[in-house]
């Protein structure tokens, strides 16, 4: 993704202070903390990932304060259809595999720590305690005496690690409720993933006259976005637009464009969010319309008389 990219995707999304944002991209961060860095640490943005969890590779290069990070939320990909179906709940974050497996491959790694250490004191001692024949005496790299002590870091561990799960589950909840408000000011897609599925669910969290952009490496499957869109209604504006970029040699008497430029920008998608016909209509407005659309009523019959006067 290059730079001009990246700025296009910015103003088009009306990325500004003050917004709640949702963004889904796989960039290692680089659209995250392109738009943190937009709104300067007001407002709010929910980062959809798939995985375990959220790569912020190219955000930490940023270098945001503390206070940017109190208003990124994250979520994952695969409870989205929970959310969209009013099944999400908490029950659904807890019942996913807490300790086991990192307990067994800690146990794993301590066991074969242990091993290799005894392996070590083994082959140091060996000749003293041939020589001597006393197995009374303790050698003071026997890892025996460390066991204690593995078992405490064990226990750390494991303390450490569902703290860290009581947390993110605590900040799961959080952008589930955020999400649940569907009434998000914008949209932005860059992934490696297919875009078409993606916006078509991730729309229904964004407010009406809002806008959204995909971006893409390739315009075949935002062609096929396109046309989802168009059957599927409740956006305006749609535009496939390709970016690119060309260098120019600015000096006296020697300005010119130089001939050497950049193809590969990608394709961008871009639109805005409207209600729907199937939405409900306000029974305001349905009374008016039914009001405009009534017969006229006849007119008084004192204006017939005078207009039947008038003409004789």
């Amino acid at each position: 993704m290059r730079y001009d990219t990246l700025a296009q995707m910015l103003t088009l999304g009306n990325i500004r202070a003050g917004n709640k944002m949702i963004v889904m991209e796989t960039c290692s961060g680089l659209v995250l903390g392109a738009m943190m860095e937009r709104m300067g640490g007001f407002g709010s943005i929910i980062q959809l990932y798939p995985g375990d969890g959220p790569v912020r590779a190219a955000t930490a290069c940023f270098g945001f304060p503390k206070s940017f990070l109190s208003g990124l939320h994250e979520f994952p990909l695969n409870k989205v259809k929970s959310l969209l179906n009013g099944t999400f709940s908490a029950e659904m974050l807890s019942s996913e595999p807490k300790d086991s497996t990192p307990v067994k491959e800690s146990n794993g790694e301590l066991e074969k720590e242990i091993a290799e250490q005894a392996d070590k004191d083994s082959i140091a001692d060996g000749p003293e305690s041939n020589a001597e024949q006393n197995p009374v005496d303790i050698v003071p790299g026997d890892p025996e005496s460390k066991e204690p002590k593995e078992k405490g870091s064990k226990r750390d561990y494991i303390q450490e690690k569902q703290r860290r799960q009581e947390e993110q589950r605590k900040r799961h909840m959080e952008a589930a409720a955020l999400l649940g408000e569907r009434n998000a000011d914008g949209l932005i897609v860059a992934s490696r993933f297919h875009p078409t599925p993606l916006l078509l669910s991730l729309l229904d969290f964004v407010a009406p006259s809002r806008p959204f952009v995909v971006y893409c490496q390739y315009k075949e499957p935002l062609l096929e976005c396109y046309t989802k869109l168009r059957e599927r209604g409740g956006v305006i504006n749609l535009r496939l637009s390709e970016t690119w970029l060309r260098n120019y040699q600015v000096l006296p008497d020697r300005s010119h464009p130089k001939l050497l430029m950049s193809g590969g920008g990608g394709y961008l998608l871009s639109g805005f969010t409207v209600v729907s016909d199937s939405h409900r209509v306000d029974p305001s407005l349905k009374s008016c319309a039914s009001a405009l659309d009534s017969p006229k009523t006849e007119e008084p019959a004192a204006k017939k008389q005078k207009c039947m006067e008038s003409a004789s």
